[in-house]
């Protein structure tokens, strides 16, 4: 077709219009379009892929054998606590689910039993909000099992509400640090008797701007803020394993902290309490996003089960891997203060 002249303008035909089209100009086009798309499908999968290893961080690849060896893990009927007591329970360990609500621990312990194939496999009650609980737990224990290898401090509360416990603690602070400070002092003649054995305190990378206000520690003058005070206790819980770490030094029992990723678990329901509309949101984005309870749990086991790492005593890891905390839990006067401060409000007498 001809160029037309109009008003001393050059008039150019549309492309592809007046319906002298090639055929097979247009299906080229359409090759090519299909060819693009199909590239760029390739390269989003390839990067989901490359972005979902990524956030599943590191793996625990030590394929050592606990038989013979007893293991206590809090929280162990959900999450990632659940999937350390199943990995654990496949070695050949002697697994303990100390957990609060004991028909949905029973559930599990069931179901890791007829999974592992390892019948040794038990549930004992422990409420970590309470002392007495506590207290009830370590005697029994102490009373009927002949050692303890791993004690896994892996139970938590996570932005709750602002509550008391049955003590007047406050929850958070209660559950993920004085409740294990307890529990790991009463079971430290178990823990020495079996060694080398070892501590395991599950924490967070929120400890990062954390603060222990030594001066109100249960926010009975300040506002509460429920991310303030679940920073708090995960810095409490770093700071307990150095200052554990330091004061076992040379019994042969060591401590470690972590961090193991961010989970989807039930753990983060008062989140979506708080923040509704947040938590529908990030409903699908969660499952590219976050790790899944057996990427959370290698971390855990990793300290739990890794030969030589008794030097590294009092370290923070994450992925897998020796990281550096941040400066507040480095601080070696705070953590000596707040175990002093936990001895008193526990009600403990002698510690190491």
């Amino acid at each position: 077709m001809k160029a037309a002249h109009s008003g001393g303008f050059l008039v150019l035909p549309w492309p592809g219009g007046g319906g002298s089209s090639d055929p097979a100009q247009g299906e080229e086009s359409q090759g090519c379009l299909m060819l693009r798309s199909g590239a760029l499908l390739g390269v989003t999968l390839i990067c989901v892929a490359v972005l979902r290893k990524w956030i599943a961080g590191g793996v625990c690849r030590c394929s050592v054998r606990l038989d013979g060896k007893t293991v206590v893990i809090t929280g162990a009927n959900a999450g990632i606590g659940k999937e350390t007591s199943r990995d654990l329970a496949r070695r050949g360990a002697r697994v303990v689910m100390a957990c609060r609500d004991l028909t949905r621990a029973e559930r599990a312990a069931e179901e890791i039993r007829r999974s592992t194939g390892n019948g040794n496999v038990v549930i004992r009650h422990l409420d970590l909000a309470s002392t007495y609980s506590i207290r009830q737990f370590a005697k029994d224990f102490l009373d009927s099992e002949e050692r303890l290898d791993i004690l896994i401090n892996n139970a938590g509360v996570m932005m709750c509400p602002k509550q008391l416990t049955e003590d007047n603690f406050e929850t958070q602070l209660a559950v993920n640090h004085l409740g294990h400070f307890l529990l790991t002092n009463l079971l430290l003649p178990k823990l020495k008797s079996s060694s080398p054995s070892r501590v395991v305190n599950v924490s967070s990378v929120a400890h990062r701007g954390g603060r222990i206000d030594f001066d109100d520690l249960f926010f009975s003058r300040r506002p509460y803020g429920a991310l303030e005070s679940y920073r708090q206790s995960k810095l409490a819980n770093i700071l307990f394993s150095r200052e554990l770490a330091r004061r076992l030094s040379g019994s042969g029992v060591s401590s470690f902290s972590l961090h193991p990723g961010v989970i989807r678990t039930e753990l983060g329901r008062h989140v979506e309490g708080w923040f509704p509309l947040v938590g529908l949101l990030l409903k699908l984005p969660s499952l590219l996003l976050m790790k899944t309870p057996w990427e959370g749990c290698q971390t855990s086991l990793y300290c739990a089960v890794t030969p030589g790492l008794e030097e590294l005593s009092g370290c923070y890891f994450s992925d897998c891997a020796e990281k550096e905390t941040a400066p507040e839990g480095q601080d070696d006067v705070v953590a000596r203060k707040l175990w002093e401060v936990s001895t008193r409000l526990v009600g403990l007498k002698n510690t190491c």
